[in-house]
């Protein structure tokens, strides 16, 4: 079963998917294709909302959700080296190239996190350029700052 159901948060309108008992989308309302999705909240989506809803009150600094992460395996290595970057820390896309074991391909890097399918909980807005400079997101570079000034800030409850 896949289903969606969108939520307003301090960034926008943000949809929130699940595909067989995970977390398979969440993106900004507009950027992501749902087609073959129900519109129904169900608990895990709702679940889901409410983490994002603590982080963005500076109440959550990680996320403990099921997650479908669906691509390449390159994708999948990319997305999975991202889920490392802590709360409030960046690394620029060598950085996860070297990670990932392909010192090389900071570029294929920057593709791969430009479609990363769970923006925000799998941290894409966390990797900046080499020389510290905001580059791409799917969101708009106002939102990835947001998001990165969001993180500067002391949490007022740890999770």
């Amino acid at each position: 079963m896949k289903n969606v159901f969108h939520y307003n948060f301090p960034i926008g309108r943000v949809g929130i998917a699940e595909k067989d008992g995970a977390i398979s989308l969440v993106f900004l309302e507009g950027r992501e294709d749902v087609s073959g999705y129900e519109p129904s909240e169900t608990p895990l989506i709702k679940e889901a909302a409410r983490q994002l809803g603590e982080y963005f009150a500076e109440k959550r600094t990680a996320f403990d959700l099921t997650l479908s992460l669906t691509g390449t395996g390159f994708q999948v290595s990319v997305w999975n080296a991202l889920l490392t970057i802590e709360y409030g820390e960046t690394r620029s896309y060598k950085d996860i190239a070297v990670q990932i074991g392909n010192p090389k391909a900071a570029r294929a890097v920057g593709s791969a996190n430009h479609r990363n399918p769970i923006a925000i909980i799998v941290p894409c807005h966390r990797v900046i350029g080499h020389d510290g400079s905001l580059t791409g997101y799917g969101g708009g570079l106002h939102v990835k700052q947001f998001l990165l000034d969001l993180e500067k800030r002391e949490p007022a409850v740890e999770a």
